[in-house]
């Protein structure tokens, strides 16, 4: 079978902008739940848009660790690609496909760091190993080999012990969202799209668009 003979039809569900929540965090909110409740692995699992003052994009997987009606967070070296990304132009864009559900959500807007006590609360909560990595690593830079590496999580380990500081280049994002989008798959690629959208006045208005 060649490449483009894979497909599938869409049949699970429907989304209606007339039966969408008004407020598309609230949406969102729905959604994941469900994507939580079917058990899927790693549903708050979405791509990462930025780009640089290159004009070139970049995009990578993260992993979604909070959201409200602030916005959406997650963390990282801030010296890392998109770290240097987002401090040249403050915009991007994330996704969510979950595809055992035929659903994908689209989200666009502008990003900053969060407040240093919420990076270092969540940093405090993550496994040992995982903090002393963030120590270790300078996330996106050449290291000559994997052993170089491992040396210096073993030095950030007999440095600091069980109890390591949060780094000072390493916290979160949390992008406020403009424009939010929600896809259902459906037969014949006649897709459900529901677009949100965020005035001035900061209220959103929501309507459908053609697949």
């Amino acid at each position: 079978m060649s490449i483009a003979d894979l497909r599938r039809d869409y049949s699970q569900a429907t989304l209606s902008e007339h039966d969408a929540d008004p407020d598309p965090i609230i949406q969102f909110g729905h959604w994941f739940q469900e994507a939580l409740s079917a058990e899927l692995p790693e549903p708050n699992a979405m791509s990462l848009a930025t780009v640089g003052s290159s004009g070139r994009p970049s995009l990578r997987i993260v992993l979604l660790k909070d959201f409200d009606a602030r916005g959406f967070t997650w963390y990282t070296n801030y010296q890392s690609r998109k770290g240097e990304d987002l401090l040249q132009n403050p915009h991007a864009a994330i996704t969510f496909h979950w595809v055992e559900l035929e659903r994908q959500v689209r989200i666009e807007g502008r990003v900053e760091r969060v407040d240093p006590t919420e990076s270092d609360a969540y940093f405090q909560i993550r496994p040992i190993k995982s903090r002393l990595g963030a120590i270790a690593s300078m996330q996106s830079k050449p290291i000559d080999s994997r052993e170089s590496l491992e040396k210096k999580f073993d030095e950030a380990g007999a440095e600091f012990g069980d109890n390591p500081p949060r780094p000072a280049h390493w916290g979160g994002y949390r992008l406020t969202p403009d424009w939010m989008e929600f896809w259902q798959g459906r037969r014949s690629r006649l897709h459900d799209r529901v677009v949100y959208t965020r005035g001035d006045d900061m209220h959103w208005t929501r309507q459908r668009l053609q697949p």
